[in-house]
């Protein structure tokens, strides 16, 4: 063997070994913050009174005193989605990288947009599309009508109250620069006027993959659940839903 293809088989041997080092270090990692998740989502199995009664106290009240951004809890049955939901509108990405406990996160926690606010009809929530399946990536699975049917509800509970939600439409959207035009969901967080709730659903609407039959009605509460697809650095998916508890 040749000394230059000695040295281009040591070179290629290193970028090998260092990028499955980076690869099993990306999963352990991602496994990490998963089960740090999930023993999130334990701590809220409270158990029953001694005289059988729920007890009186939020399962949320100790997450909030742990971490006063937090604000409430997204799940969907049957999928990897049961996460906190954070509330940082001084510092809206402060989530995007940042573990539930402060530290240091890939994952990230779910957040709301900052503009977000209670009356504004929308909640507008963002969360990573991981490529262990974890955070939002089942989102996406909404893609197919079949997985909309198994999956129809979003619950999404907050301190004030419990809150489940079907499913109205998936789409596709974009993030757009300024100056360009299109459906820019993440500007309606507040649809409290009649125009702009129907503008919204209208949008909605033009951009679905396929018909739920679900009609939301100006003054339903909506969902806005968006996350990556990691197809383009613009794209991005997007499942609306309305409240009916």
């Amino acid at each position: 063997m040749s000394r230059l293809r000695r040295i281009a088989f040591l070179f290629f041997g290193v970028v090998f070994a260092v990028s499955l080092f980076m690869v099993v270090r990306i999963l352990v990692q991602g496994g990490q913050e998963q089960a740090a998740f999930d023993r999130l989502s334990a701590s809220l199995e409270q158990p029953e009174s001694a005289d059988g009664q729920e007890p009186e106290k939020s399962p949320y009240a100790d997450l909030k005193a742990q971490n006063p951004d937090f604000f409430g809890w997204i799940s969907i049955e049957g999928t990897h989605i049961d996460y906190p939901v954070m509330f940082t509108p001084d510092d809206p990405e402060q989530y995007l990288r940042r573990a539930f406990d402060g530290s240091s996160s890939q994952s990230g926690v779910p957040f709301l947009s900052a503009d977000c606010f209670a009356g504004g009809g929308n909640w507008l929530i963002y969360g990573h599309n991981m490529k262990n399946g974890s955070m939002f990536a089942d989102l996406l699975n909404y893609a197919r009508e079949d997985f909309w049917q198994a999956h129809p509800l979003i619950q999404f509970d907050t301190l004030e109250e419990e809150g489940t939600y079907e499913v109205v439409a998936a789409f596709y959207a974009r993030v757009y620069t300024e100056g360009e035009s299109g459906f820019a969901y993440y500007a309606y967080t507040d649809i409290s006027r009649q125009a702009d709730f129907e503008a919204y659903l209208a949008q909605v609407s033009g951009a679905a993959l396929y018909d739920t039959g679900v009609q939301a009605q100006y003054g339903d509460q909506l969902i806005t659940l968006s996350t990556c697809t990691n197809r383009s650095q613009d794209e991005r998916f997007v499942v609306v839903g309305r409240q009916i508890q």
